[in-house]
């Protein structure tokens, strides 16, 4: 009796240890088969607790879960034979553990290469019916849903399932991407030049038409400025022809007076006239009518004659010039010439610069 209670605690463990050998569990996130000698026995487990025969079977679990295939870049040629360095990356999970154990091993390096070589050569193959501009514009989506599908047909005798296939970069070799930037260089500043004459040409028209508009308001302005200028000059003419009009002698002798002292009082020029010029006529002439010697001389009018006696001792009359700068109007003078006598020039007077005012009339007696 004492001999079976000391062998119940060692029957118990040795029951608990068999049982123990006896099962195994499968969490939700894996897969599991069974083997009997080295055979798959079975492969379809769901999560939870299941029992084996101990060292008869053995089980192989394996992660059910979506994993990634990361390759290395790979040069493949398009349409055009140009090289270009793909990187891409495939996700996949195990759909069947006996398949996927017999094609595998389970082992997961030998898994990733054998996937690698079937995701390239799908990659190769797209590329190959494809330029550079349609991998990498909206075709590129495409090309993924075409990839993911070529590639999980051909991975399916692996036991696993390819759920998508995605190109991570798409680059240009070292030695064709510097030709490439040229290009692209070269077509971007060909479109900078194109804009840049645009905007010139624009400017140029914008200029053009200002300056025409300019021109037009110009003469606009120039026209009117002068039919206004002609008005007023024919304005003033009616004016001054109205007043000069009520004493023409007085005019015609003002007139002279200006000339004269436009003429004597610059400086530096030389006149050669003759005696008779018009240009002198009020040196030898009488002054005209109304114009007479001022009272304060103390001499007669020139309307009325004066005694020969008188007229001899008399000094002969001359025109007073002016002062250089200085305007004012004449005093009355009286241009009577003694009798017999002539009052003349000679022949040929020449005037000297700065001897304006030494030019006096030259008396000659019969």
């Amino acid at each position: 009796m004492n001999r079976v209670k000391m062998l119940a605690p060692i029957g118990l463990i040795l029951a608990a240890l068999v049982i123990y050998a006896a099962t195994f569990t499968v969490n939700q996130w894996e897969v599991a088969i069974k083997l009997r000698l080295g055979e798959i026995v079975d492969s379809e487990y769901a999560p939870g607790l299941h029992f084996m025969v101990p060292v008869l079977n053995n089980i192989k679990k394996f992660d059910g879960r979506i994993q990634t295939l990361d390759s290395r870049p790979e040069r493949f040629l398009t349409v055009e034979k140009k090289d270009v360095i793909v990187d891409s990356f495939a996700k996949w999970r195990i759909t069947n553990p006996g398949q996927f154990f017999r094609s595998t091993g389970g082992d997961s390096g030998r898994t990733a290469r054998l996937l690698s070589e079937r995701v390239n050569t799908a990659l190769r193959d797209e590329f190959g019916k494809r330029t550079i501009q349609e991998v990498v514009s909206d075709d590129r989506l495409e090309l993924m849903q075409i990839l993911t599908k070529k590639v999980d047909t051909d991975a399916a005798e692996l036991g696993i399932e390819v759920v998508d296939v995605r190109v991570k970069k798409i680059d240009l070799p070292p030695e064709v991407s510097e030709s490439v930037y040229q290009r692209m260089r070269a077509e971007r500043e060909r479109v900078a030049r194109d804009l840049r004459a645009k905007g010139a040409e624009a400017a140029e028209r914008i200029r053009a038409d200002a300056d025409r508009q300019r021109t037009v308001i110009l003469a606009e302005a120039y026209k009117e400025s002068e039919q206004l200028r002609g008005e007023g000059d024919a304005k003033a003419t009616e004016i001054y022809a109205n007043a000069f009009n009520q004493n023409q002698d007085f005019f015609s002798f003002h007139r002279s007076l200006n000339a004269y002292r436009n003429t004597f009082g610059r400086g530096g020029d030389v006149m050669v006239l003759q005696p008779e010029s018009d240009f002198f006529r009020y040196f030898k002439e009488k002054a005209p009518a109304g114009i007479g010697i001022s009272p304060a001389s103390g001499t007669h009018p020139a309307s009325e004659p004066q005694p020969a006696e008188e007229s001899a001792l008399q000094p002969q009359a001359t025109v007073p010039m002016p002062e250089l700068g200085q305007v004012s109007t004449p005093a009355p003078i009286a241009m009577t010439p003694p009798a017999r006598e002539h009052q003349l020039l000679p022949p040929a007077t020449a005037v000297a610069p700065g001897a304006a005012s030494r030019v006096t009339p030259t008396t000659f007696s019969e």
